[in-house]
Order: C-alpha cells, then sequence, then structure tokens
C-alpha cells in the first residue's frame, strides 16, 4: 500500500512539473513572439521611414533634373541666395537658364540698286570715282573721297545719301572725344585708364578695339558742356560743305543725353543723340591728316569748276600735336582691331581709320572713315552704309580695302611729275 501511494505521489508530482514547464515555455514563446512581433514592426517602421526618404529624395532630384533640363540651353544668370550654417549668414550664387535670346530685327535692307542715279559726275576724279562703284558693288550706301590738303571732294557715289541729314555716329565720334581728352591734358595715347578691377586700357588700344568703356569714363571725365564744345569746333552740328547743292545738317544737340539713356557716356561711346553726315566725318577725318585745317569741303560740278578751285579753310584747329597721339590706335585698329578686314584686299602701304556699328529703329549703320599715306600724298575715304544685319563697321572698313586695291590696280597711285590740280589726290599741307 505505502508502495502504491509512492507511485502515486511520483506520478502527480511529474504531472505538475510538466504543467509548470508548458505554462513556462508558452510564456517564453510568447514573449519571443512579442519581441520579435515588435522587432519587426520596428525595423518596418525604419524601412518604412527609408523608402519615404528615398521618395522624397527622389523626387528633389527629379524636379532640380527637371528645372534644369528646363533652362539647359541659354545663358547662365547669378541669383543670390541665403544659408545659415553654424549661425552665419552665407551667400552663395545660384545658376540658372534662360530659355529664350533677343534679337535685333532690322527691316532695312543692305542692298540696292542704281544707287548712283541722279549723282552730278562732271567735275569728279574719274578714276576715283570707277573705283569707288566698283568697291560700293550693290552696298546699301555711299562713298566720299576727299583730297585732304584743299577740301576737294573727288567722287561722291550715292550723293543723295551722302548729303543727307545723316545718322548716329557710333563709334566714329571716339575720334572727337579723343582729341577733346588729350587736348584738355586728361590723358595721353599711353595713360593706362581704370574700367574696372584690375583692367585697365590706353587710348591706343581702345581706339583700336573701339572699347566703348573706355569712351564712357572719358566723357564722365570731360563733362557734357567741353564734349560738346569740342565736337562743335571739329564741325559736327554745321554744314560741312561749301555751297553744295542739297547737303543737309548734321546736328549735334543742346542738351545731355538723359541718365537714364546713358548721359554723356553714351554720347561719348557711340554718338546716341548725335546725328552726323558722310560730309562732316570726311572733313574731320581730313583735318587729322593734314595737320589741323579744317576746310570747307568743295564738290566741282564742271571742269571749268575743276580749272577754277580754290580752297576755303573754314577754320585752323590747335590739334597737330595731337595727331600722333590717334594715329597710332587708328592704323592699329587697321593692323590688328575692328578695321582688319580692309587688310584682306589691301595692305600696300598705311591706312589709318575709326570705325563705327549701331543702329536705330530697324536700320544699322556701318561707318568707315579713314586716310591713307600713298606715294602721291594723302587721301580721305569715307564708306557709310544702310540696311540690315550685314551691314556693319568692318564690312565698311572691307570695302574701303577694295576701293584702295582698285586703284592700286589702276596705277592711280604712282608718283606723277607734273601735279595738276585736277588730277586728283595732292600732297597734304
Amino acid at each position: 500500500m505505502l508502495k502504491l501511494l509512492k507511485i502515486c505521489g511520483a506520478i502527480l508530482f511529474g504531472l505538475v512539473l510538466c504543467a509548470g514547464a508548458g505554462a513556462s515555455a508558452t510564456t517564453t514563446t510568447a514573449q519571443s513572439a512579442k519581441r520579435h512581433s515588435a522587432g519587426t514592426a520596428h525595423v518596418s517602421t525604419r524601412a518604412h521611414r527609408r523608402s519615404a526618404h528615398t521618395r522624397r529624395v527622389s523626387s528633389t532630384r527629379r524636379t532640380t533634373h527637371s528645372a534644369r533640363s528646363a533652362h539647359s540651353s541659354v545663358s547662365a544668370r547669378a541669383v543670390p541666395r541665403r544659408y545659415r550654417h553654424s549661425g552665419h549668414v552665407v551667400l552663395a550664387v545660384r545658376r540658372t537658364r534662360r530659355h529664350y535670346r533677343y534679337y535685333e530685327r532690322f527691316t532695312a535692307s543692305s542692298y540696292a540698286e542704281n544707287v548712283t542715279a541722279g549723282d552730278v559726275t562732271a567735275g569728279e576724279d574719274p578714276v576715283v570715282r570707277e573705283a569707288a562703284i566698283e568697291a560700293l558693288g550693290n552696298m546699301n550706301g555711299t562713298v566720299v573721297a576727299i583730297d585732304p590738303s584743299n577740301g576737294r571732294i573727288l567722287a561722291m557715289v550715292n550723293q543723295k545719301l551722302a548729303l543727307s541729314r545723316g545718322a548716329e555716329p557710333c563709334s566714329t565720334i571716339k575720334l572727337s572725344v579723343a582729341l577733346a581728352a588729350l587736348e584738355e591734358g586728361i590723358v595721353t595715347k599711353d595713360t593706362p585708364v581704370s574700367l574696372g578691377r584690375h583692367f585697365h586700357m590706353t587710348m591706343t588700344e581702345a581706339l583700336a578695339h573701339s572699347n566703348n568703356l573706355y569712351f564712357e569714363t572719358l566723357g564722365r571725365e570731360l563733362g557734357f558742356a567741353r564734349v560738346k564744345h569740342y565736337a562743335n569746333r571739329f564741325g559736327l552740328g554745321e554744314l560741312a560743305g561749301y555751297d553744295i547743292a542739297g547737303e543737309q545738317l548734321g546736328t549735334y544737340p543742346d542738351e545731355v543725353l538723359p541718365a537714364s539713356e546713358g548721359g554723356v557716356g553714351k554720347m561719348c561711346s557711340f554718338g546716341q543723340s548725335v546725328s552726323m553726315t558722310p560730309l562732316q566725318l570726311g572733313a574731320l577725318v581730313s583735318a587729322i591728316a593734314n595737320g589741323g585745317t579744317l576746310y570747307y569741303l568743295q564738290h566741282p560740278e564742271t571742269p571749268e569748276e575743276v580749272a577754277s578751285f580754290e580752297p576755303r579753310v573754314k577754320r585752323k584747329l590747335n590739334i597737330a600735336p595731337l595727331i600722333p597721339e590717334i594715329e597710332d590706335g587708328m592704323q592699329g585698329a587697321v593692323q590688328y582691331g575692328t578695321a582688319r578686314s580692309l587688310r584682306a584686299s589691301f595692305s600696300e602701304f598705311p591706312v589709318m581709320g575709326k570705325t563705327g556699328t549701331c543702329s536705330d529703329s530697324g536700320t544699322r549703320f556701318g561707318w568707315f572713315g579713314s586716310f591713307a599715306d600713298t606715294p602721291r600724298g594723302r587721301i580721305v575715304t569715307v564708306f557709310f552704309l544702310e540696311g540690315g544685319r550685314p551691314t556693319f563697321g568692318p564690312k565698311a572698313a572691307a570695302l574701303t580695302g577694295e576701293f584702295y586695291r582698285a586703284l592700286w590696280d589702276k596705277s592711280y597711285f604712282e608718283p606723277r611729275t607734273q601735279p595738276t590740280i585736277d588730277a586728283g589726290v595732292v600732297g597734304a599741307q
């Protein structure tokens, strides 16, 4: 009996132990499952966060890429952005791009037919006239060739345009401004003028390359009153010819250009608000070529007028000491600057000149006023073109080269033994 009780007790104890172990295992399994579930949820949350962050970054990158793609084809512009970092404000630069460009539209044509219709030619030098017509071709423009030693117009092609009220002088106005600044002692040809941080330029370089900022700086230093005084002194704002039928007046304004339009600086860099005629430019370049005598230009209309021709002096200019100061820049324009296109056709002797390019109301202007040292003395030539995109100063310079080439091919520059007044160019006084 006792033995039986022991056996039953042992079985009961075993059952109790198994029940406890099962409960413990169940609790452990439940806790483990709970921890696994929590860990899974935590991992899932982090994965979700990473996924959301990835989506945000991807979206940002796509937006940025789209923005860059939308502005990828044109020039960049700096736009300031401010960032805060460690309590400091840092100015950064963001580069953005524009998708459009501005193109100036021209309504005038650069070409014309029968530009010589109506010209009075009986008193002109036939060789010079033929060379001018040949060089001008079908361009819409005019050519004026002058003997600077006496003011005689040797040839004037397209006289209707040559005698018109003119147009903006563009960069040819720089000749007047340069002479004014030299006479006032503001600069010499070698004076470095500051045009910005670490950037300087001399008058020789500025004339050769037609630098607007340089002459704007000189203009502001001179002031409008002095700029106008010298411009008028050099013949701008008055008739250049003496009793030339049909000549109209180019004008120089009595008031400075408003500051909102560039002020005196723009008047001195490309002649904004100024009107200059080909004859006025020709008279000024002739005065530079002959040492300072401003002649009335005369255009003989008959052989009899040629035979009785007498020079007429308008005034003497006190520029003889200044001429060497600008000649280097004018020759530099032809050798390596804005008028170097001339050398494609002609390089037999030195040519000194000044180009000009600008536009107004759909019409573009191309100027080149020059003089050449030839074996027969100096000759002055003004090419003035009107039109559209093919019209500009270097084109006028190229045509001038063709003009000199045509005269050279016709042996025009060979020295003559018995000079006569009606034979063309006479040596400079």
